[in-house]
């Protein structure tokens, strides 16, 4: 069984309404435009790199420019609602070497 921090429905939302607002930023367009994902370093075209949160906001995470960034959707997928230490041990049981 997981434990997630208790995370308010209202905060869910504010942190969802900003990572909105982020997606339209000119910051956002900067961090897109190489196509490459952070996770994985797959090569994909800039409009399909989704935001992920690296610590989700249902696990605490805030939408804020040091903790947005840009992933393909299979990274996305997979990582879910998983804390960085997490992916990395994902990865590791996988035998996949995270992007540097």
């Amino acid at each position: 069984m997981e434990y997630f921090p208790e995370v308010s429905e209202e905060q869910i939302r504010r942190e969802r309404e900003k990572a909105r607002e982020l997606r339209r930023s000119q910051w956002w367009k900067n961090r897109i435009a190489t196509g490459i994902c952070y996770y994985c370093g797959s090569q994909v075209a800039p409009k399909a790199l989704t935001l992920d949160h690296v610590v989700p906001v249902i696990r605490g995470g805030r939408s804020t420019r040091g903790n947005c960034v840009p992933c393909c959707k299979e990274c996305n997928n997979q990582k879910k609602h998983m804390l960085p230490v997490e992916w990395q041990s994902y990865l590791e049981r996988l035998g996949k070497e995270p992007a540097d």
